[in-house]
């Protein structure tokens, strides 16, 4: 009878040779069995041991050491008039009576006094000119900007364009580097359960990462109740924490697929949500051109289509129309369902708005229309938005 002590080495194919190098046997008295003892030397021991320790090195340090250096803070400054001011150090309240004006002669219109807001964000750096992904609320109104880098640089910045209705905008650092830059990912090639880690400077805390999974995609805002948006956003329980505005969302290899814009809290846990970094490419890239974003629009309220409407089961139901907008001049009506957009089916609300957007401004885009059981053409030119 045998029995294997101690540590096997973790390499199979060489095994055997160390076994055969390392048998020993013992007669155990009174039992008159042989015992056969492995004993794994001691630096065979440390390979194993040091072979276990990289193996639990999680695949998060990997993603977050590719593209961590490019994550950035960015601090704001703006100064605010505030009309009315206090003067002298007194309490407001007091300056605004009446009584108390009267008394002691205090003018009836205060000067206005001025104070600086601060405020902090994060971004990514996407290319290798010093330019940074952000969101647009995290740099809006702001005199200043200062980045700061995860190598203790901090270096001004100017912000190239920003666009509220995605959210987004473009920050170019000052100098010419070099500075480190995060790999940007697809996000169309994403899928609900797939790891997401989100990284940036929540409360200030710089270089913070959370770990979680893609809860869903294609999140429309105004399904959250934004309804100055024009977003399908990337859902994730991923923590997003204020500060972390801006910061970029990983996938597994650590290539950026999302930039991280809002959380929608309540009982349990927050919900997570990011801007598709595919979106964000374009946004980008409009804002560097020319610094602003076009956004067709054809003046329509959407909604999912209904079992009762007119037999269709896909395509988007139109439950407003625009007064003098391009679909109110081109005759759709509300209770149509448009069914096809530039001969493309069409399959959901979230869909058409991105047809839309494809078609741009100023160009005719024809639609398929289901209007009470009977199909009809129109022709529709999107305009631009808040043009």
């Amino acid at each position: 009878m045998s029995f294997a002590i101690g540590a096997p080495h973790p390499m199979q194919n060489s095994f055997s040779r160390v076994f055969a190098a390392l048998l020993s046997s013992t007669l155990i008295p009174g039992l008159g069995v042989a015992v056969t003892v492995l004993v794994a030397p001691a630096p065979l021991l440390a390979q194993s041991a040091a072979g276990a320790a990289i193996g639990r090195q999680s695949f998060v340090a990997d993603a977050v050491r590719r593209a961590g250096p490019a994550v950035v803070t960015i601090d704001t400054e703006r100064t605010v008039v505030v009309p009315g001011g206090p003067s002298g150090g007194l309490p407001r309240a007091l300056l605004m009576d009446p009584l108390f004006r009267q008394f002691f002669g205090v003018p009836q219109q205060l000067p206005p006094s001025q104070r600086t807001e601060r405020g902090q964000g994060s971004g990514v750096i996407f290319s290798a000119d010093g330019l940074i992904l952000t969101n647009a609320h995290v740099v809006e109104k702001s005199d200043k900007v200062t980045v700061g880098l995860q190598d203790g640089r901090r270096v001004a910045g100017t912000v190239v364009g920003m666009d509220p209705i995605t959210d987004l905008a473009v920050v170019r650092l000052a100098g010419g580097g070099p500075w480190p830059v995060a790999p940007l990912g697809n996000s169309e090639s994403l899928h609900v359960g797939d790891w997401a880690i989100a990284v940036g400077n929540p409360f200030g805390l710089d270089n913070t990462v959370t770990l979680g999974i893609v809860s869903n995609l294609n999140r429309n805002a105004s399904k959250l109740g934004i309804t100055d948006k024009r977003l399908d956003l990337i859902q994730t329980d991923a923590a997003i924490n204020p500060g972390n505005s801006g910061g970029p969302l990983l996938n597994a290899d650590g290539e950026v697929v999302g930039i991280n814009t809002l959380v929608r809290s309540g009982p349990g846990a927050g919900l997570g949500f990011a801007i598709p970094i595919n979106r964000a490419r374009q946004v980008a890239s409009q804002l560097i051109a020319s610094g602003k974003v076009a956004h067709p629009f054809i003046g329509v309220g959407l909604d999912a289509v209904r079992s009762r409407d007119g037999g269709t089961s896909a395509g988007a139901r139109v439950v407003s129309v625009a007064p003098n907008g391009p679909a109110a001049r081109a005759g759709l009506r509300q209770g149509d369902v448009v069914v096809a957009a530039g001969g493309q089916p069409v399959q959901s609300p979230g869909q058409l708005v991105a047809m839309v957007e494809r078609a741009g401004v100023g160009r005719p885009l024809i639609l398929t229309l289901n209007r009470g059981g009977t199909e009809l053409q129109v022709s529709v030119t999107p305009a631009q938005l808040g043009g």
